[in-house]
């Protein structure tokens, strides 16, 4: 698979006012696009990001490739193909730590949930991993250097991690890994699972995304798959503190997310019935705010329209 045709950066009002860089399309924060999101969405929010995604799909993307500001492609960035014969690996527990498939350091990625963190899971994915042919639907690739972890090992531990150059691997339906929005490539069956909440923290909104984009995903009839590093993180300086308070919903909701959004959908409805059906339910439990479900009808019905003049 080629690199990505075209660079999206998405501005907000502390940004520059123009952003010169050759084969980058930058949209500031003022521009007018047409979307009903652009009436909803909060400004000074990594959730701009959204933007930039309807403004593929508008572009005629069919991979959409999620990235930060401080992440670097290594010189063997290549997206692995979307389907093909991967190892897939299971959990019994639902949970599993990719990380330590990679590494043997005691290491977990940001949204593990903080009581399994000591459970010896390796075995799993040792040993009971098998050769399948799957579709997969979203792929995560690891980071080098500063991975993402939450504020609990960075106050803990913090030493760099330079992950294994090792095969990628895919999860089964119904083992759960939190993925984040660093390197992460969307097909474009699953562009509307790029939904990142509004009205949940900073360091919780690509967590949720990820957690409920699994069972959606499932039923669909995809996989959520994780590469060895494709590219080096150089951290943007954070006050571990802040960032700790802005984590307690990613210590106290991952497994409770999960359940919630595996008993609000059906393989009977679509994608957007499904996202819908877990935000509403999401909003009785008080996880997202009910302003959530004005944010996220915008998204879908940008979504939508997209897509469908695609077809």
């Amino acid at each position: 698979m080629t690199t990505p045709s075209r660079v999206i950066v998405v501005g907000d009002k502390k940004s520059p006012k123009e952003y010169n860089c050759k084969k980058v399309i930058f949209l500031p924060y003022d521009i007018k696009l047409g979307f009903k999101l652009e009436n909803v969405l909060p400004y000074n929010h990594y959730c701009r990001k959204m933007l930039g995604y309807l403004y593929s799909m508008q572009e005629g993307a069919e991979i959409i490739y999620d990235t930060d500001d401080d992440n670097k492609p290594l010189d063997n960035w290549e997206l692995p193909i979307f389907n093909g014969t991967f190892n897939e690996v299971f959990s019994p527990d639902g949970f599993i730590n990719v990380y330590k498939f990679y590494t043997s350091e005691n290491i977990w990625p940001r949204g593990y949930p903080l009581e399994l963190i000591r459970q010896n899971k390796e075995l799993y994915l040792q040993n009971q991993s098998v050769q399948k042919n799957i579709e997969i639907g979203i792929w995560q690739s690891l980071t080098d250097n500063e991975p993402d972890v939450d504020v609990i090992y960075r106050l803990t531990d913090n030493r760099l991690i330079n992950f294994k150059k090792k095969d990628p691997i895919v999860l089964s339906k119904g083992t759960v890994c939190p993925f984040n929005s660093q390197a992460t490539a969307f097909r474009k069956e699953l562009f509307p699972l790029l939904y990142l909440p509004t009205t949940v923290t900073f360091r919780f909104t690509d967590i949720l995304r990820g957690l409920i984009a699994q069972p959606i995903m499932w039923d669909a009839g995809y996989n959520l798959g994780f590469t060895a590093p494709m590219v080096v993180q150089k951290r943007n300086d954070h006050n571990y503190l802040n960032d700790f308070e802005l984590e307690i919903p990613c210590y106290l909701l991952a497994q409770k997310v999960v359940n919630i959004a595996k008993k609000s959908i059906s393989k009977k409805d679509s994608i957007f019935n499904n996202l819908q059906n877990i935000y509403e339910a999401l909003s009785k439990e008080n996880i997202v705010d009910k302003n959530e479900l004005i944010t996220l009808e915008a998204w879908i019905n940008d979504t939508k329209n997209l897509l469908k003049s695609e077809d």
